[in-house]
């Protein structure tokens, strides 16, 4: 179950991330999902230590590490964008 909900907050977090990045009518459901979780692992190497928090992966679902993930996502969609096209937009 725990899994599921996992999936379900990643998405989401990948999809307000490429709202922000403008990169959402690129991107569909499953790459929303994998930008969320991605960009949670990367949130937690480089921001968690910061901000003292967890990220989504270490099933932590509180507002400082919904926060973390959705940086790490917003970080994630800024390198791909920055490789693809040359800057971040």
């Amino acid at each position: 179950m725990l899994f599921i909900i996992w999936i379900i907050i990643g998405g989401v977090l990948g999809w307000l991330a490429s709202m922000v990045m403008k990169t959402d009518a690129e991107q569909g459901m499953i790459l929303n999902i994998v930008v969320g979780i991605v960009g949670a692992f990367l949130g937690g190497w480089l921001l968690s230590p910061l901000f003292g928090t967890g990220t989504i992966n270490s099933n932590d679902f509180t507002v400082s590490s919904l926060l973390v993930s959705f940086l790490g996502a917003v970080i994630l969609l800024a390198i791909v964008n920055l490789l693809r096209r040359g800057r971040i937009r």
